[in-house]
């Protein structure tokens, strides 16, 4: 019998004092804990579904691997959390190898159509009398790139067969699988929101409505998906059958997605980046992704000392938001896809630049705009495993805006993505919209080594809150001295209204909302530097988390209460 257990503990408690009057409900921890870190010997997961990390944990225990583990995951996230992932979105992952002692990085973004020329597009969007691409229905569908994601990272780190590893999916596809709270709630919106979407309610919306909380949603479309990848790879998705209905499919809507964009796939392998922060390596992976952002911040807010100034006081916030400010608007500026964009990554992520850019910051006034300068050189899902052999993955999955496009073929079972509605129609611009072009991406996973050694491995779901996240989580473990349940459940602050890649500019400082917890007098001190601060309850991202604790030979792990998810380990 496959046994897993894990032992509730705290990780570094740290003792703050209660705000607002408020009391202590927890002998340890901070008051805003919500529950201790899990703590086990041999492997633990933390994914945004309690099942799939239960899937996870018995595949390792089956002996799979981490990598393994975390394609099952995701496999089985892609039919519980719709509302995040699926087969038809992109997947962005990093892999410590035990074996090598090396931190590798997967891009896994799709391309834009290229029989979808600037000018068609153009004649598209004069048609429906808007200037961007709109978010959805078939002109933002791209390449889906996790399936190629799953194959190409099983076929250099997996153990198992591709198809015991998709198993449990499949059984779960076909027999139904539990509708937690969170999902449901965002499936609840889904009718209003993909009303006339092709194929979405015969694939979402069961008996004509969303599943609530505690259906049970089975896809047998699904499963025989997962199926037919499971017994042909990468092949049988991109080439073949499932191309051909992917592609008809959203032809015969009006969009230009061919099986030659399928076949013609692939996602790469890449060098992720890094800065050091107060002696730990913070790594993500390069453009187009937003992952450099949150190493931009860090590199600002290294400058000063935050302990000093307290968490979640004024000048903490204050410097953060500004120092994000400054981060976005290169963000919006530079990042692209590499191969189409001359991104200057070592610049952007260099102390020096840092250093220039920090000079702006005034300590009593907030930005209301970032002068440009140049250095010298919607939803989604994020899970996290690692094995007994030392292995661990850092992997983000998502479809964008929830169901993504809403353009559901319902043959196959999942809806495809709309990242393409990303994309900057202004010409000339390092973001523009081109034909087989990869569109500026938002999810990102992170990874911390310390001495060369891998120490955490962790995610913060949730669009243009993700590298504001990282910053915050790691500003929590380092500067705050929080424990790894602790920093995901603090509160978050959120900045919005910064230059966009889509070429929007910042408005009169944009606005900062802040989570509950953050203390009405530091919100009366922030408007009193200028910032417009709003209180907020959704949209702060959802937090998972694993810590190597090389010392006593355990892994810690957490998931945070915004989400459903759960972190155990065995």
């Amino acid at each position: 019998m496959r046994i897993a257990v894990a032992v509730a503990v705290s990780l570094l408690p740290l003792v703050l004092p209660a705000q607002d009057g408020a009391t202590q409900n927890r002998p340890t921890g901070a008051p805003f804990a919500t529950r201790s870190a899990v703590i086990a010997p041999h492997a633990v997961a933390a994914t945004a579904h309690p099942i799939a990390t239960q899937v996870a944990l018995d595949v390792m225990q089956r002996g799979g691997n981490a990598i393994d583990a975390a394609i099952a995951a995701n496999a089985v996230l892609a039919l519980g959390e719709p509302t995040g992932c699926g087969l038809g979105g992109d997947l962005f992952a990093m892999v410590w190898s035990a074996d090598e002692e090396r931190l590798h990085g997967f891009n896994g973004s799709g391309r834009s159509p290229r029989s979808l020329t600037v000018e068609k597009l153009r004649a598209e969007l004069d048609a429906l009398e808007v200037e961007s691409i709109p978010a959805y229905g078939v002109l933002p569908i791209s390449v889906p790139g996790a399936v190629d994601g799953w194959c190409k990272l099983h076929v250099r780190f997996g153990q198992l067969p591709l198809a015991e590893v998709l198993a449990p999916a499949i059984a779960y596809a076909r027999a139904g699988i539990p509708v937690p709270e969170v999902i449901a709630y965002y499936w609840s919106l889904a009718p209003e929101r993909y009303a006339g979407q092709p194929g979405f309610a015969e694939v979402f919306l069961p008996d004509g409505r969303p599943p609530a909380h505690g259906d049970l949603f089975r896809n047998p479309a699904l499963a025989d998906t997962l199926e037919a990848i499971a017994t042909g790879g990468r092949e049988a998705f991109y080439e073949g059958e499932i191309a051909e209905q992917l592609a008809g499919w959203v032809q015969t809507h009006g969009g230009y997605l061919t099986t030659d964009d399928l076949a013609g796939h692939h996602g790469e392998w890449v060098a992720p980046v890094s800065t050091n922060y107060r002696g730990y390596d913070v790594w993500e992976l390069p453009p187009n992704g937003q992952g450099i952002a949150a190493l931009q911040i860090l590199n600002v807010l290294e400058r000063h000392d935050l302990a000093a100034m307290g968490f979640g006081s004024a000048d903490h916030l204050h410097l953060f938001t500004e120092a994000k400010k400054l981060a976005f608007e290169d963000r919006a500026r530079f990042y692209a896809d590499m191969a189409m964009a001359d991104v200057p990554v070592e610049g952007l992520i260099s102390k020096e630049y840092a250093a220039e850019r920090a000079s702006l910051i005034r300590p009593d006034r907030a930005l209301l705009s970032v002068p440009t300068d140049a250095p010298e050189d919607g939803d989604t899902t994020y899970l996290t495993v690692a094995d007994p052999q030392g292995n661990m993955v850092s992997l983000i999955q998502s479809n964008y805006r929830g169901f993504g496009s809403g353009v559901a073929v319902p043959s196959l079972g999942f809806c495809l993505q709309d990242r393409g509605e990303l994309f900057d129609m202004h010409p000339g611009r390092a973001n523009s919209y081109a034909p087989g072009k990869r569109p500026f991406h938002t999810i990102i996973p992170c990874f911390v080594t310390r001495d060369g050694q891998p120490w955490l491995s962790f995610g913060v779901m949730g669009g243009a809150m993700q590298p504001q996240g990282h910053a915050q989580i790691v500003a929590n473990l380092v500067d705050f001295g929080m424990g790894l349940q602790e920093a995901g459940d603090a509160p978050r602050v959120r900045h919005e209204g910064s230059s966009q890649p889509t070429g929007e500019r910042m408005k009169d400082g944009g606005t900062l909302r802040v989570e509950a917890g953050i203390d009405e007098s530091v919100v009366e001190a922030l408007r009193a530097k200028g910032h417009r601060v709003e209180r907020g309850d959704f949209g702060f991202g959802g937090y998972q988390a694993i810590l190597r604790d090389a010392e006593r030979g355990v892994w810690w792990a957490a998931s945070e209460s915004r989400k459903d998810g759960m972190a155990a380990g065995y």
